[in-house]
């Protein structure tokens, strides 16, 4: 006897049966060199942010301007949560992917 069709769909949305594994396709080992890359650019980027931020908000302290400084500080902030971010970019995924894993 068989399962009629509908039978086997409903059981395919409850458990599809598929979980994330490594080495299933060519060049995957690539890709990851190159996220790693993109990652370390962007760190680097966010550490010139930083320092050109610092120094935009030094010198609107001690020239009196009020607007740069706000701009110094604000660029200052975002710098340091882009680099909070970066940083933590691996153990984000890496704890919803397994928060994810976990509902069923």
């Amino acid at each position: 006897m068989s399962v009629p069709l509908a039978d086997r769909v409903i059981q395919l949305a409850y458990d599809p049966g598929i979980s994330p594994k490594g080495g299933g396709l060519p060049g995957l080992s690539v890709l990851k060199n190159v996220v790693n890359s993109i990652n370390m650019f962007g760190i680097i980027a966010v550490v010139g942010a930083l320092v050109v931020s610092l120094g935009v908000w030094a010198w609107g302290h001690h020239t009196g301007g009020h607007q740069a400084e706000a701009n110094g500080k604000k660029g200052a902030v975002v710098a340091a949560g882009a680099a909070l971010g970066l940083g933590a970019a691996n153990g984000i995924v890496a704890f919803f992917s397994g928060l994810g894993s976990q509902v069923h």
